[in-house]
């Protein structure tokens, strides 16, 4: 019994322990058991604090907020700053101005002094494309063989180059010039020896001297040059020209300098034959006509095209009954409208006159376009009569007044009916032109600028003063489409050239997104400040033939001018006055930036974007509302109004600023004052937060510069040693007649002038024009500014910046020569070699930043701090210390913590920035003075971290992340993680963040985005129509057959390509999922190639090819919540529900996530910052230019309107008759002669 009785207990506990082993496992999946909250919390307190007593420690922060104690904080007045730098830039604008008169009136004289010289084709000038340098080989003579152009039936003219001696400038980017004379520069469509070009080419060399003399009298002008109306540019300083594609197309004639100066705005209505005969070579001309006419246009000109037959069409369907504004984006929009035009049938002329004279009528009732000029152009070979009557009723009603001008465009070599269209341009104050090669096409055209000109000869004293749009100093719009083709050529080549090194491997799924992704990576790479391309604006005057027998013709010799550098004009404008995260930036008339910290005119680094030039100032400033894209809060709208109506007022706005390659975005009130730059159609605006910007360090009047002097303080001295430098892009002083090496150099130069008696300070940072000048020092006047621009010694200054700068580098002068840094200190030692600190860094306000480099050993390690002041000299304008300010404000003892994006791509040592701001109080005032920081190993922080949480994080059943405030990844346990954005890594726990109110998303539009359209070769009809795309075309042939060759010879020679192995071998993961493998795919053999289909490869490594096209994309970008105590940092995790806990990590800008991998993981969501298109539904026919022409903004026109004179009529020039005469008069000729023989 007793047995029985063990052995059922036996059973019971056997069968007890085979229950719990069986649950077990269950008990194990508890995720609540795998993260305990307050260890979890430990952690994350642990961390912060040893962060804290680091960045304490090596940052001295507490020391250097002791150093600004004698400082005053003042009350920044933004309406006094803002009109302070509209008074400098207008000066500065003037002197300019003053400059560009000097030639238009010297050229004007010389003209006329030298009417009666006759042309001499032997003339020898420095022309910008064949005068060599001492020691260039001289260029052999041509053989006398044959002796005839057969072009212009002369013989061939030789003159051998001139010498000229060029030395490098920095004024102007190390450009080789000589300031003794001016180099020409002749468009490949102009004849040089032509006797009125030869003529103009030795008038204006006579313009030397004044160029000469306007240097002189401010050494601050860029380019000046003389556009002349037979086609040269005379350009001083004298320089060689620089081509930036194979063949030269530069031709100042169509640069909007030019063409505003000589023309008023205009409204232009473009009508183009649709008949059946237009075919062809015809057809070809006729759309070369056309996009040479949209060349010439501006952004104060407004335009439509027609093309007609039975019916009259807008070439772009939305467009219709309307004229849109020239700017980049609508020309483009248009030529890419005519390039798919195919005549159909008979044209009906009177429908598209009716329609045309009717559009301009009703443009101008409704007070829409330029609001002066009009014109209507024709393009077509003849008409079947005159159409009298359509004119008597629309432009002949106040004779002789006719407010409409018509040029005609005859197209083909043999026509019949040219007595009509000629008649049209003849009657109607126009001009008439006959075409039969495309090679003429350019120059027939720009007859119709003087044309256009003529009421502003007549007028002859009124010069309008034109400043343009800002555009880059590139020789060809169209630059921007060759080098997209290059950059597509390049990667077909490297495509085929790495299939044969990986063979199918390439072909995978995975291969070929991560390939595509890659190089969508390269196109997203929009630098704001790039020395790719100078940036600027030109000022320039028409420039009047005054010969008495020249008001027959109303003659215009040509436009003068000189480029105004934008760098130039932002230094003007003081960025110190506004402090960090402030800014400055200039609005046009017609509502866009000629600067803006957000103007991203290229892509992929080098490439200029499509329509780079007309952004709207409501496109980069975003307000932070919520509102859809495009859905412009009234609000801003007005504000936009009265900027571009050059009033004066001010406004705060909630906007959205994005930086950091535009992956981060700060939300932020923002104070707003404008006011105009007279005599400009410019006006400027300034803003600056209102949180730490309305209050600004100063210095007491006895901190002084020259105070501290008369005390015995050497100013030399307060700037020893060499580990500081000074903000690159500041205008502190400036030598108008020297230059330096360094701005360090140069401020040292004027720290010992400053020391010697006699220093003033010059009361302003432009010199006065020179006729202003001797006005006013003919008065007497005492203005506090340097007496003579003229004098050798002349510089300015900008006071208030230079006597901030010498205090703060007073008060810091200790932290770069610290000796304890270096010391013994075991607290040191033991940071240092602990965290590998490498760098300890302080900028301040006024732009100054100095550093202390860490060396692990005694001997020191070249380069630590030279890799750090090479990349870290902008002061405020840096990142760090942009988000350590705004960080100040979530809480005041934090420091933020950063590492690159690329971090995780990268092979060499990541270091980790961290930054703290220091902030001076005084009478209930706070102003940022200065940031401090210190940059580490980054293994030095995994490996503090891995210490912190022992082997929690290392095991399989939990993921530890360190995420800054904008979620990206600072610590993982896989390091190629690290730099990525969280969403990206696990998008499902980041969308709970989402939800949990962690974080916040923030939709941030870019109105400036590049798409890439698909592009049909098969187009007969070029879009662009110039030498470039034929260029384009040989060199897609030659290559298209060099790489069949080249493929043929790898299957021989594989060895070949081994060094493309690397190439693309980017192994870590970090773009979105590829798509599913291709069908095709599918049922290959093992090696890769099919049986039937040997090209498969060929197919998919082909490129598609594209076009760039403007488009709008957004970015969803995420902040932290600022509640310092949200409750969801109080939460534990619960089971699969939520499994995770998230902390803040104490004194940073770093939060701790810790998530149980056991739970399952939705890897379909996938969160990114990356750019996606905006889908606005357009129709199939429409555009996102349609979509904006539907929403066009208000714009205020150019004062300047000159569109007619009385005198005008009296003008018959108006084109020469078709050259058909001479065919007629051949066939009476043999007519007569075969009846009399």
């Amino acid at each position: 019994m007793a047995w029985s009785r063990l052995l059922a207990w036996w059973r019971l506990c056997l069968g007890l322990l085979s229950v719990l082993v069986c649950l077990a496992p269950c008990v194990n999946l508890q995720p609540a058991e795998n993260i305990n909250y307050n260890l979890v919390h430990s952690w994350a307190d642990k961390l912060g604090m040893e962060l804290f007593h680091l960045g304490d420690f090596i940052t001295r922060r507490k020391e250097v907020q002791e150093s600004f104690k004698d400082a005053k904080v003042v009350s920044r007045n933004g309406a006094s700053i803002v009109d302070s730098m509209a008074k400098e830039i207008e000066m500065m604008m003037d002197l300019k101005v003053s400059a560009v008169r000097r030639i238009m009136d010297t050229a004007e004289n010389t003209a006329l002094s030298h009417q009666n010289d006759m042309a001499d084709k032997m003339f020898s000038y420095y022309s910008a494309k064949e005068m060599l340098e001492p020691g260039d080989p001289v260029p052999p003579i041509p053989t006398p063989a044959p002796d005839m152009d057969k072009d212009i039936g002369e013989p061939l003219i030789y003159v051998q180059p001139k010498v000229v001696v060029l030395e490098p400038r920095p004024e102007f980017h190390n450009t080789p010039v000589n300031f003794s004379v001016s180099s020409v520069h002749v468009p490949v469509n102009v004849f040089d020896r032509a006797p009125d070009v030869i003529k103009a080419i030795q008038w204006s060399e006579n313009l030397d001297q004044i160029f000469r003399d306007n240097y002189k009298n401010d050494p601050t002008l860029s380019w000046q040059f003389f556009g002349s109306s037979t086609g040269f540019m005379r350009q001083f300083p004298a320089s060689k020209w620089r081509k930036d594609v194979p063949v030269d197309l530069y031709d100042c004639r169509l640069r909007s300098w030019y063409m505003e100066a000589a023309t008023s705005p205009k409204d232009i209505v473009i009508l183009m034959d649709g008949s059946g005969s237009m075919l062809g070579q015809r057809l070809d001309i006729a759309k070369h006509v056309v996009n040479t006419i949209l060349d010439t246009l501006g952004t104060n000109d407004f335009v439509n095209i027609f093309t007609f037959d039975k019916e009259v069409t807008p070439v772009v369907a939305c467009f219709e009954d309307t004229l849109i504004q020239a700017n980049l984006g609508n020309i483009r929009e248009l030529k890419e409208g005519i390039e798919s035009f195919k005549p159909k049938s008979i044209a009906n002329y009177t429908a598209a006159l009716t329609k045309a004279f009717e559009l301009l009528e009703e443009t101008k009732l409704s007070s829409r376009g330029a609001q002066c000029n009009q014109a209507i152009m024709i393009i077509g070979d003849g008409a079947p009569e005159n159409n009298r009557e359509v004119f008597e009723l629309h432009n002949w009603r106040d004779p002789p007044y006719k407010p409409v001008r018509v040029f005609t465009y005859l197209i083909g070599k043999e026509v019949a009916n040219w007595d009509d269209i000629r008649w049209m341009a003849c009657e109607n104050q126009g001009y008439y032109v006959h075409l039969s090669d495309t090679a003429e096409v350019r120059e027939m055209v720009l007859n119709y600028i003087p044309v256009m000109a003529r009421p502003l000869v007549l007028g002859r004293h009124d010069h309008p003063v034109i400043w343009s749009q800002v555009y880059a100093d590139i020789e060809d719009t169209k630059l921007s489409d060759y080098l997209w083709d290059i950059s597509q050529c390049e990667y077909q080549k490297a495509d085929v050239l790495e299939y044969w090194q990986v063979h199918d491997r390439m072909l995978e799924p995975n291969e070929m997104h991560r390939r595509k992704y890659r190089r969508m990576k390269e196109t997203w790479n929009q630098p704001v400040d790039s020395n790719v391309y100078q940036f600027m604006t030109t000022v320039s005057m028409p420039i009047y033939d005054r010969r008495e027998n020249a008001t027959r013709i109303a003659n215009i010799l040509g436009v003068a001018g000189t480029d105004v550098p934008i760098n130039e004009i932002k230094k003007l404008l003081s960025p110190f006055t506004l402090g960090v995260n402030g800014y400055a930036f200039i609005v046009t008339n017609n509502g866009y930036v000629l600067f803006h910290p957000d103007f991203r005119p290229i892509f992929q680094g080098y490439i200029l974007k499509p329509s780079y030039n007309s952004v709207d100032m409501i496109e980069v400033e975003l307000l932070d509302d919520d509102r859809p894209a495009r859905d412009f809060n009234p609000v801003l709208m007005t504000i936009r109004d009265s900027i571009i109506n050059q009033s004066t007022g001010s406004k705060w706005m909630l906007v959205k600023n994005h930086f950091d390659e535009m992956k981060r975005v700060a939300r932020i009130k923002r104070q707003y004052y404008w006011t105009a730059i007279k005599k400009t159609p410019f006006t400027l605006v300034i803003s600056y937060p209102e949180q730490y910007g309305v209050s600004h360090m100063d210095i007491r009047a006895d901190q002084e510069i020259h105070r501290i002097s008369i005390k015995g303080t050497n100013l030399r001295n307060v700037f020893s040693g060499k580990r500081w430098k000074i903000h690159p892009d500041w205008l502190f002083c400036k030598h108008s007649n020297r230059t330096f090496k360094t701005p360090e150099i140069e401020l040292l130069y004027f720290l010992e002038r400053m020391s010697e008696p006699g220093w003033r300070w010059p009361g302003s940072r432009s010199a006065l024009p020179p006729e202003h000048a001797a006005a006013m020092f003919s008065n007497n006047s005492s203005t506090g500014r340097y007496p003579s621009i003229n004098e050798k010694e002349s510089y300015y200054c900008d006071r208030q910046l230079m006597q901030a700068l010498v205090f703060d580098a007073r008060v810091t002068g200790w932290f770069s020569n610290n000796t304890s840094f270096n010391s013994k200190d075991d607290k040191g030692n033991e940071f240092k070699q602990r965290f590998g600190v490498t760098v300890a860094f302080l900028a301040t306000h006024s732009g100054l930043t100095r550093w202390h480099e860490f060396h692990s050993n005694a001997a020191e390690e070249s380069g630590v701090g030279e890799t750090f002041s090479q990349n870290n000299t902008r002061a405020i304008d840096e990142i760090w210390y942009k988000r350590a300010v705004d960080q100040h404000f979530v809480r005041e003892e934090s420091f933020v913590y950063s590492v690159p994006f690329d971090a995780g791509e990268s092979n060499s040592e990541i270091l980790v920035t961290a930054s703290h701001a220091v902030f001076h109080n005084e009478g209930g005032k706070t102003a940022p003075a200065a940031v401090v920081g210190f940059q580490f190993q980054h293994s030095a922080l995994y490996k503090l971290f891995h210490n912190i949480t022992g082997n929690a994080c290392a095991v399989d059943d939990k993921d530890c992340y360190i995420l800054d405030n904008n979620g990206y990844v600072v610590i993982s346990t896989r390091v190629h993680e690290t730099g990525r954005f969280f969403g990206e890594v696990n998008g499902a726990i980041m969308k709970r963040l989402l939800e949990e109110n962690v974080y916040k998303q923030v939709t941030v539009y870019d109105y400036q985005a590049v798409c890439f359209e698909s592009k049909n070769d098969n187009n007969a009809s070029s879009m662009l129509l110039s030498p470039l795309i034929h260029l384009l075309r040989v060199g897609k042939w030659l290559l298209h057959t060099a790489l069949w060759y080249i493929v043929q010879l790898l299957q021989w020679a594989p060895g070949v390509s081994s060094h493309y192995a690397d190439m693309y071998g980017d192994s870590n993961d970090t773009e979105p999922p590829p798509p599913e493998p291709h069908p095709e795919h599918h049922g290959r053999n093992g090696n890769g190639h099919g049986k039937k289909d040997d090209d498969y490869w060929l197919r998919y490594l082909t490129l598609h090819r594209t076009r760039l096209k403007p488009c709008d994309m957004k970015r969803e970008l995420y902040t932290l919540y600022k509640e310092k105590d949200n409750v969801v940092y109080n939460m534990t995790a619960h089971a699969c529900e939520r499994p995770f806990v998230v902390l803040p990590i104490p004194f940073s800008n770093l939060i701790l996530l810790v998530i149980d991998q056991l739970c399952p993981r939705d890897g379909t969501v996938v969160l990114t910052v990356n750019p996606q298109p905006i889908d606005y539904h357009l129709s199939v026919n429409d555009s996102l230019a349609c979509y904006k022409q539907a929403r066009e903004f208000n714009r205020m026109r150019p004062h300047s309107c000159i569109s007619r004179h009385a005198n005008e009529s009296g003008i018959k020039l108006c084109g020469k008759a078709c050259s058909v005469y001479a065919n007629l008069g051949l066939l009476l000729l043999c007519h007569i002669l075969s009846r009399w023989l």
